[in-house]
């Protein structure tokens, strides 16, 4: 059962259980053998819930539509209520805290019939791209374990290609879903803003960039998954518009002929991109022809506006600074700059500078770049837009997390996902290319607000197209 159950995506499993072929218990125990095996290795699990997941499998589950299936949740986000909360610090972690309740996506997430196993690892308050915090340690890749992950879902990246589990839980705020996916040779869907319920702890997070999903191996799974956590909520702040029909349906359905731009280079001035993204990209556009799309070198103006790094990071500074506040009344006492890492400290300092006006100055500048943005999807016509995900390959364990260089090569590598945080596009990364060495590199798809529906089609249409399903990492269940 173990070796029939290692790729088989979650909507199989699902239908396993469903037929009587399996049951949640057998699916919950092979999928805690495999993390045993390949956990020590990877490092992408920090919380194990392996007892209570049993006792859940073999109880009464709701009869959702992925009822048995295992899934992680990332340190971030998706609490659960009496079960360790970390954030990826040291500080959490050396109190033991745990949540205090579920958060609404963990509800939906039960709703629909998951059983949790445990927790995966992030960086320090989910602020980089590589998934090396101090408290837990590296998550390694499993293509090339001297490599990073990505960030900040890179647990539960390594967790889901390693094939422990067929789908984990993610958020992206910068790039936190597309960014593992693409270091990991995963699909990655980062939904439109407000389509996930941040509730009921959680507002605008990082006002309003971050939101909820999964990374996982196939379109199918993404989609499905996404109808079941989706939704208003009450007191939410944004909600994306009611598809048409459930994303489930998008899958396999006939895109049309779509109207795809092109960018296969940095839009910032300054920046390069390794030619092995740029060729991700122009390659991912010769199959979209071939499929019957039209595909021109375009980009929105805007992404290549030099205020937009010093406005964004004024907001995930402040953000960060809050956080901090937060977590000092969590634990009931003021944590001192000592307890967490270098570059959290000097984006706190930074969000505790900020004047108030001078942060309503930034989020009203991000307002009119989305509004900037987005014009090149309503009204210059375009359907999709085509890019790298990062600029460059995964990199080694190191060299984004040194205190020293790491925050320049970080601003080199990440140039092409968080201009869609700030204007709330879903956007996908997709596994469509490797380097010469064996290391995957995503190609990013953006779709106007609210289309994760045409996303999801032609997503679908170059799954098949590709067969990225088959390749499997060096590092395995």
């Amino acid at each position: 059962m173990d070796d029939e159950l290692t790729w088989k995506d979650a909507t199989a499993q699902a239908e396993l259980v469903r037929h009587g072929e399996a049951s949640p218990v057998e699916l919950v125990d092979a999928a805690i053998r495999r993390i045993d095996r390949c956990d020590p290795v990877l490092n992408a699990v920090i919380h194990r819930q392996f007892s209570t997941a049993r006792e859940r499998a073999a109880g009464e589950l709701p009869d959702g539509p992925f009822r048995g299936v295992p899934i992680l949740l990332k340190d971030l986000g998706a609490t659960q209520a009496g079960e360790p909360y970390c954030e990826g610090t040291s500080f959490a972690k050396a109190a033991g805290y745990r949540a205090k309740q579920d958060s609404f996506l963990v509800q939906r997430f039960k709703r629909a019939g998951f059983v949790v196993l445990g927790r995966t690892n992030a960086p320090e308050l989910g602020t980089a791209i590589t998934t090396e915090p101090l408290a837990f340690g590296p998550t390694r890749n499993p293509w090339n374990t001297e490599h990073s992950s990505g960030g900040s879902s890179g647990g539960s990246a390594a967790a889901v290609a390693s094939g422990m589990v067929p789908l984990a839980h993610g958020n992206d705020g910068g790039g936190s879903i597309r960014i593992p996916a693409s270091c990991c040779s995963l699909f990655g869907l980062k939904p439109s803003r407000g389509r996930v319920s941040n509730g009921p702890a959680g507002g605008d997070s990082w006002n309003g960039f971050s939101v909820d999903h999964v990374l996982a191996r196939t379109v199918r799974d993404s989609a499905a998954v996404l109808d079941q956590i989706a939704g208003y909520r009450p007191g939410d702040a944004h909600f994306a518009p009611v598809p048409p029909r459930p994303f489930e349906q998008e899958v396999g359905a006939n895109p049309g002929r779509l109207r795809v731009g092109l960018l296969d280079h940095p839009a910032q001035a300054d920046y390069r991109a390794d030619p092995e993204c740029s060729q991700a990209v122009q390659l991912a556009g010769r199959l979209l022809e071939s499929l019957g799309h039209r595909v021109e070198i375009a980009h929105p103006a805007s992404l290549g506006e030099p205020e937009l790094r010093r406005h964004f990071v004024v907001v995930i500074a402040t953000a960060v600074a809050v956080a901090l506040t937060e977590w000092s009344q969590l634990l009931g006492r003021q944590i001192s700059v000592e307890e967490y890492e270098p570059v959290n400290s000097l984006l706190a300092a930074l969000g505790r500078s900020t004047s108030a006006p001078d942060y309503l100055e930034s989020v009203l500048w991000l307002e009119g770049f989305r509004r900037r943005t987005i014009a090149f999807w309503s009204e210059q016509g375009f359907d999709l837009l085509c890019t790298p995900v990062l600029a460059q390959p995964p990199a080694r364990l190191g060299e984004l997390s040194d205190p020293v260089n790491g925050a320049a090569k970080e601003i080199e590598t990440l140039q092409f996902t968080s201009q869609f945080n700030v204007s709330g596009q879903p956007a996908a990364s997709l596994p469509l290319h490797w380097s010469p060495g064996g290391l995957p590199i995503g190609v990013q798809l953006v779709a106007d607000y609210g289309r994760e529906d045409v996303l999801i089609r032609v997503c679908s249409q170059l799954e098949e197209a590709s067969g990225w399903v088959d390749r499997r990492p060096k590092v395995h269940a």
